[in-house]
């Protein structure tokens, strides 16, 4: 599969049933529309109301980023804000093929979607560590 921002071959990286798409070049990553489900119940989100359907209701025709291309589907992605202060801004398929995070948005996610959920640990942390696993940090 080819890098939507840098049109080179992305790296599969698998770990605990989650398979990433990672581009060595850019840094960006690519989830699979069921793979981010899978990520936020690794992190015991299953209470979190992000679906890839509820994002694809959020796309932002006005976001003035340059678009890219879902690398299975070729067709123009579209661009949706995160976070309280809407500044990380990650493209979403429109046919709900996946999600492309540049590199930090994907923390930047978990961040929002774990702002209201109470548990004993720390979802952000989870991440890290799970990510520190697949990326062998």
């Amino acid at each position: 599969m080819l890098c939507p921002v840098c049109k080179t071959d992305m790296i599969d990286l698998e770990h605990d049933k989650i398979e990433l798409d990672y581009c060595v070049k850019c840094k960006g990553v690519w989830f699979d529309s069921n793979e981010l489900e899978l990520l936020f119940e690794k992190m015991n989100l299953k209470n979190c109301s992000l679906s890839i359907s509820d994002l694809i209701n959020k796309i932002d025709e006005k976001i003035p980023e340059n678009k890219h291309k879902c690398p299975l589907c070729k067709k123009t992605m579209g661009k949706i804000k995160i976070g309280d202060s809407s500044q990380t801004v990650i493209d979403i398929c429109i046919n709900g093929d996946g999600l492309w995070f540049d590199g930090g948005e994907l923390i930047q996610l978990i961040k929002h979607a774990s702002q209201d959920i109470q548990q004993e640990s720390n979802a952000e942390q989870q991440v890290i560590n799970f990510l520190g696993e697949v990326f062998r940090i």
